[in-house]
């Protein structure tokens, strides 16, 4: 981490010198500027120049936020730019969130090509150095196409097709129209082949791709695709590698102690002193957080109960005005919800007043008060365990082992049905979260297990920036994507109370608060159409492009 600390300002230093103010359209192409003869002459600028290139390859804060745009999650604060991403109402002038550099001290990475330009620009120029050996130069080329290819992945997946830009002399050579979606996949594909052949295995420090990040981002792209075969073969090809495995305390992962856990394959950095955001936005306002992103009830309900049986089966034990009793342990360990011992106190956002004054966490106390009764626990807890708000060095994960083991499980089930390697990958996964094996008679068909791997691919990553993507690539029994059956409702939250719970002063945390499952507090409306697959392409880009198209059903918005 010291290294990657330093070289992060070195590599941005370098990058001042390297590439020049230039216009507006830059942001969406590469720089024309002349790299100075002086910066790339060993190995050192090399690598603090690829520094420069992780900077906001993957910005840690739009990870945490992008449940807000799926069933799981919601933004509080529209001018945050997800709130019309969960409702389905962005258009091209409000297109969800726009890079921006003083955004919480980081920026949202939707509709840019910074780092791509970053990338571009070190290839073509990294043979005018000289290296130690050729296998460092190559895993150097290597990591610099993997952060390109990734930054594709992210592009397409929230746009369809984008335009696949290199080195252009020019920023008017630089205008051109997008490619097809179908395109980028394969440009993709290719970059991640060259790659995977010189990247090193194991990864130089800790933030930096190894052979397991560039085989999950292959892995990823083929789920996506529903390329059950090659999502197989690269989540095998990451368990061979044999550098990876669960950590035992699911709730470790999400803690500073669990940053260099064998199950991260892949995280987005920061660093305390020198390199943090301010995650205020994240923390409940009791403690003088914002509560711009939380978890919904849909995401609460998704969790099964600790016997293995869903919240609506027959004889399952759920109970409504005490819906936290008897679930399975990840709930606790993702979600903050009311009655829980959080912080040094016991969370309560359902009561308007404690103690004869007005309580900071209940939804209509004030606008940085969660309006769901729930916040998010990963990544939060302990609260202890950073400096302050300012200075949180949260390292929210982009790969981690489980993902593997969950794809392996859902391609192998496409392929050949119900196995026992199957279900041997899925109760790897569940048990070490302390949940039963899965069971083998209940859920003994191709379909049955599919749903029972939806939910624990919901229940696993929840709040871990994925879920949308899982619910526009899945399909209900009529073809439509699952995303119809989950956006299109009314987003609502609990109504209960743990002042006047007759199990208020319980010893259990899932017993103090006391729901009335007759009545609800409306949120929001949510729809979801199937242009809404993808986003709009934002009209500031348009504007700085002429030759880029809109996204069908964006046409005549504005």
């Amino acid at each position: 981490m010291k290294n990657y600390k330093q070289y992060i300002f070195a590599g941005l230093t370098l990058l001042s010198l390297s590439l020049t103010s230039c216009d507006d359209f830059l942001d969406t192409a590469p720089n024309d500027a002349l790299t100075p003869s002086k910066t790339w002459k060993t190995e050192s600028d090399v690598n603090k120049f690829l520094t420069g290139c992780y900077d906001f390859f993957q910005p840690a804060i739009s990870l945490v936020y992008w449940d807000a745009g799926s069933d799981f999650g919601y933004n509080n604060f529209p001018w945050e730019g997800f709130t019309c991403i969960g409702n389905g109402t962005m258009t091209p002038s409000n297109p969800g969130a726009r890079p921006d550099p003083a955004w919480r001290g980081g920026y949202m990475d939707l509709y840019d090509f910074q780092t791509i330009r970053r990338c571009n620009t070190l290839l073509a120029n990294v043979d005018k150095a000289t290296f130690s050996s050729e296998a460092v130069k190559k895993d150097m080329v290597a990591q610099c196409r993997f952060i390109r290819a990734y930054r594709y992945f992210v592009m397409t997946n929230r746009y369809g097709g984008v335009p696949i830009i290199d080195n252009y002399s020019t920023a008017q050579e630089a205008q051109v129209p997008r490619s097809s979606e179908a395109d980028v996949h394969k440009y993709i594909k290719d970059e991640l082949a060259a790659v995977i052949a010189d990247i090193n295995t194991v990864p130089t420090q800790r933030g930096r791709a190894g052979k397991g990040a560039a085989l999950a981002l292959k892995m990823r792209l083929a789920l996506y695709e529903s390329d059950w075969a090659t999502a197989k073969e690269a989540a095998q090809a990451i368990i061979d590698l044999g550098q990876y495995s669960l950590e035992s305390n699911y709730a470790t992962l999400f803690q500073v102690a669990g940053q260099d856990s064998k199950e991260i394959i892949l995280a987005s950095q920061q660093e305390s002193n020198n390199y943090a955001y301010d995650w205020s936005f994240y923390f409940p306002n009791s403690v003088g957080g914002w509560s711009s992103v939380v978890p919904t009830q849909q995401c609460v309900d998704n969790y099964e109960m600790a016997n293995g049986m869903t919240i609506d089966e027959s004889g399952s034990g759920y109970d409504p005005t005490h819906p936290y009793h008897g679930r399975d342990p990840r709930l606790s360990a993702t979600i903050i919800y009311p009655g829980c011992d959080w912080n040094g106190s016991v969370y309560n956002s359902l009561d308007q007043f404690l103690n004869g004054a007005k309580n900071p966490d209940y939804s209509a106390t004030g606008d940085n008060a969660t309006k769901t009764a729930y916040n998010w626990r990963k990544y939060a807890d302990p609260f202890n365990q950073y400096p302050s708000m300012g200075k949180a060095n949260v390292c929210p994960i982009i790969f981690r082992y489980a993902e593997v083991l969950l794809t392996w499980a859902e391609a192998e089930n496409e392929l050949n049905g119900p196995s026992a390697q199957v279900y041997e990958k899925i109760d790897q996964v569940r048990q070490r979260a302390g949940m039963p094996a899965v069971d083998r008679t209940k859920y003994n068909t191709k379909e049955s297990l599919r749903e029972l791997i939806h939910r624990e691919r919901g229940s696993e990553f929840a709040g871990e920036g994925i879920r949308r993507w899982d619910i526009l690539g899945w399909k209900t029994a009529d073809g439509k994507m699952y995303a119809h059956k989950v956006l299109n409702v009314t987003l609502t939250s609990i109504v209960g109370t743990l002042s006047d719970s007759p199990t208020k002063d319980s010893a259990d945390p899932t017993m103090r608060a006391t729901i009335d499952p007759s009545k609800t507090e409306k949120i929001e409306e949510r729809t979801f159409q199937d242009f809404n697959r993808y986003l709009p392409i934002p009209q500031s880009a348009r504007d700085k492009n002429p030759n880029l198209s809109q996204n069908p059903g964006y046409d005549g918005a504005k």
